[in-house]
């Protein structure tokens, strides 16, 4: 068996050390599809305000992955066994059986589509904006792994009108030819706030927001009355080069109050139930062709780190996945 390679230091190192030994009651996996995603970049932070605990220099970096079982003595896992976990960022993992989740075998057509996000899409479409039949949705952050999956889940909810949010002409084109978004405001191309009002002259039912900022300042002011808005992310913050820099949601609580919306932030540890819902709704999606996947896929755990990267620098579409 050759040895793992870890990146525990600077970005592009490998580190290579001897491969664990499953003692009993313990899991050894070989990963082979890791997901990178924008709160890695905030994980970075010596200290934040998420629900799980920051990276630590000198230890490899961690974050969800799938793989397979190659021995588990005296747990109820077997060799050959698909499972997702939260040890990516190296080749072969050693867990405890509760931190390995075993997968339906053959369920998707793709097994890096386990690790999509859109358990967090669905989770901020059906339980946090509500979307309903008719609903006029505006999706923040269109063209990432949340938001390219937030854009069709609101169409299957009913939603007659769907708008986008993203950072170039090259993604909205892309977001309006491909995932079928009716427009798309594009951060930089003018006042945030008269480019909503543009594309959603009749104001806006529901609001996916991943962002944060001024994209959410426009939407509550954008906002019909009773409309629903659900905070899903804050991009604005996470992929801020310096976030102490990031300028704040200003928001006029008698204008929410006078206009009946509600404001709700929804994290996916509440709602955990939806990972299995999700993953059927998605393999059916995507072998029935009434969902897709974007994503980028790189190649090889020496591209993790460019991965990252290029995921902070808004250079994919879509989610970004490394195959090991």
């Amino acid at each position: 068996m050759p040895p793992p390679r870890l990146l525990p230091y600077e970005p592009g190192e490998i580190a290579e050390v001897p491969v664990p030994e499953p003692g009993p009651g313990q899991v050894l996996v070989r990963n082979t599809h890791m997901g990178v995603a924008a709160v890695m970049r905030t994980l970075m932070d010596e200290n934040t305000d998420l629900p799980m605990p920051s990276f630590e220099i000198g230890a490899p970096l961690n974050g969800p992955a799938i793989g397979e079982v190659i021995a588990a003595p005296g747990t109820e896992l077997t060799p050959g066994d698909l499972v997702e976990h939260r040890l990516g960022w190296r080749e072969y993992a050693l867990l405890d059986p509760s931190q390995a989740h075993r997968l339906e075998p053959g369920l998707m057509p793709d097994p890096a589509a386990f690790l999509s996000q859109g358990p967090t899409a669905l989770m901020g479409i059906e339980r946090g904006a509500e979307v309903r039949s008719g609903d006029t949705v505006f999706v923040t952050g269109a063209a990432g792994g949340v938001g390219s999956l937030a854009g069709q889940i609101a169409r299957q909810f009913g939603a007659a009108r769907v708008i986008g949010s993203t950072g170039s002409r090259q993604k909205a084109d892309w977001l309006i030819g491909e995932l079928g978004y009716d427009a798309v405001v594009i951060r930089g191309a003018g006042p945030f706030e008269d480019q909503l009002r543009e594309a959603a002259p009749g104001g806006v039912d529901a609001v996916f927001d991943n962002v944060g900022g001024e994209q959410l300042t426009a939407a509550i002011a954008a906002a019909n009355r009773g409309a629903r808005i659900a905070i899903v992310g804050a991009l604005a913050s996470q992929l801020a080069t310096d976030p102490t820099n990031v300028s704040k949601t200003e928001i006029d609580t008698l204008s929410l109050l006078s206009r009946s919306i509600t404001l709700r932030g929804i994290a996916l540890y509440d709602h955990l139930d939806l990972i299995p819902q999700w993953n059927r709704r998605f393999a059916e999606g995507l072998r029935t062709g009434t969902l897709s996947f974007p994503h980028a896929r790189l190649r090889g755990i020496e591209r993790a780190p460019q991965a990252l990267r290029e995921l902070i620098e808004g250079r994919h579409l879509g989610a970004v996945v490394v195959e090991l």
